[in-house]
């Protein structure tokens, strides 16, 4: 049996492995998080839940409505229209956004807690090694984890790429984004269906989770600062941050209406700056791919898509040495 560690629990990683064991690969998957995602995460503070990452998704191409209506049969995700946003139909999670890859991992062999902090191997295989000082080996290894943690990962391995492959992981770029969760005492006023993009500022979006259908005992806004205004203050005082942004948002959030809120850093949130292609072969001594929301499409779907083709093309590649062999 084929066999493949896959770096990186986000749906990218959880695609790669869900195709792999449909094909009956032996599959581990490795997060150093508490649970699968990523950025599809939907948090708890006190007893509500807010989405804090990933907002909504799209699907496009013809594997990813396929699998989209998979969840929406299984009741897992639903349709969102934002007025003046969408020319094609949004997504959500029905119960939050987590709910998708919790959905996706359902079947498969996920350590969760396990920093990986070493990767060597020749052309028989590989293992890592986490910061735990468990070992894991396999023939194949997939990584999914954002560009910048795998430049670090790969020199704390010695581990040199040919200067093409550096330029290429080199090349990919990412926003940070401080997000905020407010729980209020009472219903927000921002208007149905309860999501505000914003194009200047220091806030980029607003949701009311209540709105886009996480059924809570109060509401739950989520609010998401620019670009601009993460960088400037990704290392500063999460509670000023929390405090300033709930501010700019009284026409929607009176000052009275807050009981509590939480504030998260994504360091690697929107990447802006991608590799075209949906995967990256290295040209290594033992087999590793490159992938996720840095590569090909970008976004929720890209991420898909990114775990997609390094899957298809394992199993291809296992396929044909098994014809070369005969």
């Amino acid at each position: 049996m084929s066999s493949c560690i896959i770096i990186g629990a986000g749906l990218a990683g959880l695609t790669a492995a869900c195709e792999l064991t449909r094909h009956q690969w032996q599959v581990t998957l490795l997060d150093k998080g508490r649970g699968v995602g990523g950025r599809m995460a939907t948090r708890r503070i006190h007893n509500t839940r807010a989405d804090h990452g990933a907002q909504y998704f799209s699907a496009r191409t013809p594997e990813f409505q396929a699998q989209v209506q998979a969840m929406q049969e299984a009741g897992v995700v639903k349709e969102w229209y934002l007025p003046g946003i969408d020319h094609h139909p949004r997504y959500v999670g029905s119960s939050g956004m987590s709910a998708v890859p919790k959905y996706m991992a359902q079947e498969l062999d996920i350590r969760t807690g396990e920093k990986v902090v070493h990767v060597a191997g020749d052309t028989t295989g590989c293992t890592v090694r986490t910061e735990a000082g468990t070992i894991y080996s396999a023939e194949k290894l997939i990584i999914t984890i954002p560009a910048p943690q795998v430049k670090v990962l790969l020199a704390d391995s010695s581990i040199q790429l040919l200067a093409p492959d550096q330029l290429a992981l080199d090349s990919i770029a990412y926003q940070p984004c401080l997000a905020v969760i407010a729980e209020l005492n009472q219903p927000s006023r921002i208007p149905a269906p309860g999501g505000i993009r914003y194009e200047e500022g220091p806030i980029s979006w607003i949701a009311d989770n209540q709105q886009k259908g996480i059924i809570n005992d109060s509401t739950t806004v989520t609010i998401h600062a620019s670009p601009q205004y993460s960088r400037e203050h990704l290392e500063g005082d999460l509670n000023k941050v929390g405090e300033k942004l709930i501010a700019e948002l009284h026409e929607w959030i009176p000052a009275e209406a807050v009981e509590s809120f939480q504030v998260h850093r994504w360091r690697y949130s929107l990447c802006d700056q991608r590799h075209p292609e949906p995967y990256l072969r290295c040209d290594t001594p033992f087999s590793m791919l490159l992938g996720g929301d840095g590569f090909g499409m970008g976004n929720v779907e890209g991420a898909y898509q990114s775990g997609l083709q390094m899957a298809r093309y394992l199993v291809g590649e296992g396929k044909r040495k098994k014809l070369s062999m005969e």
